[in-house]
């Protein structure tokens, strides 16, 4: 039986695995498949905007079932920055580095750490949109932990753990994690889909 093709878009290879390891079922094919190195502006207010703006530039390019997602780190102290700004939150470098430092350094002398990871994915199959979401709350620590992971996971530790994304393997990581969630939902959502 041929596995149903899905283009996740997206050029990142690390959400990429992640979310490969996750839909099984499915051939999960990225941008770089299909040879699309477009720079697709995210330029909405909110996670959700972003994700059906990307998600609805490659339905309309190449007419193929595909989904796209947004995630961003809202911290309770600072007015649930960097949010949408997440990836370029030191400008537009998109350094994970800089954008550690500059969040660590926002954050250095405020008690609460309280911060969560969302995710929000837009799906487009047959016509239709659906969207998903997925929330990990957690805090922000103080100093990096670990080295596994992309992005924040280093400063950011699930609540109900002692130790950072960046600590986890990918499976421990994706059974918590704000895309896993999310990505859950969608396979729910697709494993129930009539075809």
């Amino acid at each position: 039986m041929n596995k149903l093709k899905l283009v996740f878009a997206t050029n990142n290879q690390n959400k990429l695995k992640e979310v490969q390891a996750m839909l099984t079922n499915f051939e999960i094919i990225s941008l770089a498949d299909l040879n699309c190195f477009d720079d697709i502006p995210e330029i909405a207010e909110t996670l959700e905007g972003n994700a059906i703006i990307k998600a609805n530039f490659i339905t309309e390019k190449y007419g193929l079932n595909c989904f796209a997602d947004d995630t961003g780190l809202e911290v309770e102290a600072l007015n649930n920055e960097p949010g949408v700004f997440s990836a370029r939150y030191a400008g537009g470098t998109n350094s994970a580095e800089e954008n550690m430092k500059k969040l660590l350094k926002n954050l250095s002398n405020n008690f609460n750490r309280k911060a969560q990871f969302r995710t929000a994915i837009a799906l487009n199959i047959q016509g239709k949109q659906f969207i998903f979401e997925g929330i990990c709350k957690g805090s922000i620590l103080k100093k990096k932990q670990g080295d596994k992971g992309f992005g924040y996971d280093p400063i950011f530790m699930p609540a109900g753990f002692n130790k950072s994304f960046a600590e986890m393997n990918m499976s421990e990581k994706s059974t918590i994690s704000h895309r896993g969630k999310a990505i859950e939902k969608l396979v729910t959502f697709l494993n129930n889909y009539t075809w």
